[in-house]
């Protein structure tokens, strides 16, 4: 994965209060270390789709209710065309489908809009490291959600068909680790634990980072074969 530079972040935001993105805008554009630009604004899921190919932006931070469908929508589309880019659900709303549907739709972050300016720039900027970040809050319920086994959002992937380094790498996408971490971890090049996770998504038949760790926790670790 690309991490943007240290020296600037640019940012798309996606709320469809202009009044919001002002205020946001004026927290995030006072941050220095790094520099946080916001390079577009958008009000609509189509605006947000549009804005995100246009400037290709490090991090979106998104709203879940707009016109013209959801958040959820428009952080598909934006990854299916910008993988590199990361995206964070910003929301008034603290709900467990709507925490799963994030994580489960690519999403990097689950906030709360109630967080205090300085706790948004932290999250931006580890989301911005590669690390996942969700509302402590909304992260017990949904996690507790994913325990109870509901059958309408609970993943299908087997994890006792990977091999004992593959789960090794999965223990640690699931804490948020970014691959050079886990390399660290486990004391092997950040190329191999990419290689390691391409075969994981391979085998499981997913393609994000949050699907895997979203199955680590609702099966557990598995038993070794």
């Amino acid at each position: 994965m690309t991490i943007a530079p240290a020296s600037e972040l640019n940012i798309l935001l996606v709320d469809d209060s202009e009044l919001v993105r002002r205020g946001i805008r004026a927290v995030l554009e006072a941050e220095t270390e790094p520099a946080m630009k916001v390079v577009a604004e958008a009000g609509t899921v189509t605006e947000a789709v549009t804005e995100a190919l246009r400037v290709k932006p490090d991090i979106v931070l998104l709203d879940i209710r707009l016109p013209g469908g959801t958040g959820f929508d428009a952080c598909r589309e934006i990854l299916r065309h910008l993988p590199e880019t990361r995206v964070v659900m910003l929301t008034s709303y603290s709900n467990d489908n709507y925490v799963y549907e994030a994580v489960t739709a690519g999403a990097h972050g689950y906030l709360m809009k109630e967080i205090n300016p300085q706790g948004l720039v932290r999250a931006i900027q580890e989301v911005s490291a590669g690390r996942s970040i969700l509302d402590a809050e909304a992260t017990g319920r949904v996690l507790r959600m994913l325990r109870g086994g509901d059958t309408n959002t609970e993943p299908t992937g087997d994890l006792s068909i990977l091999s004992h380094q593959e789960r090794r790498v999965v223990a640690f996408v699931a804490e948020g680790l970014t691959n050079k971490e886990i390399g660290e971890r486990l004391t092997l090049a950040e190329n191999t634990v990419k290689n390691y996770l391409v075969n994981v998504f391979e085998k499981l038949k997913v393609k994000r980072r949050a699907q895997v760790a979203a199955m680590w926790v609702q099966q557990g670790p598995p038993s070794k074969p």
